[in-house]
């Protein structure tokens, strides 16, 4: 059983991730977080093998998050996950350590691929 945080503070779009994950496998055990300062005390109580993160987001945005986890020594795997997406943005989160960078909204293909490789990784 993988377990998946997702941190997306645009309800719509967490609920079509959780939605999508849940029927591509059942074994998933997803938990959500609205913002990143709630994704982050997740993060300390619990061990997630993958994180799916927004990067623009209230209270703490997905980069530093990212650098908070990493600082803290958060073994989970980020995949990060934007509407505003630049080469800037994606060479940033992946010099920080995140698996990969995809824009909003996610072709599904891919993003079931990514996560699927981010889990094996």
């Amino acid at each position: 059983m993988s377990k998946i945080l997702i941190i997306e503070d645009e309800e719509p779009i967490r609920r079509v991730l959780v939605r999508i994950l849940s029927e591509e496998d059942r074994q998933y055990e997803i938990t959500e977080a609205i913002d990143g300062k709630k994704g982050f005390n997740l993060l300390e109580k619990e061990i997630f093998d993958l994180v799916l993160c927004d990067i623009k987001m209230p209270k703490m945005d997905g980069i530093q998050l990212l650098d908070l986890a990493n600082s803290e020594g958060i073994a989970a795997v980020f995949i990060m996950i934007t509407a505003q997406g630049t080469i800037e943005t994606a060479v940033e989160a992946t010099k920080k350590g995140a698996f990969d960078f995809i824009e909003k909204p996610p072709d599904l293909n891919r993003l079931l691929l990514t996560i699927k490789n981010a889990l094996e990784k």
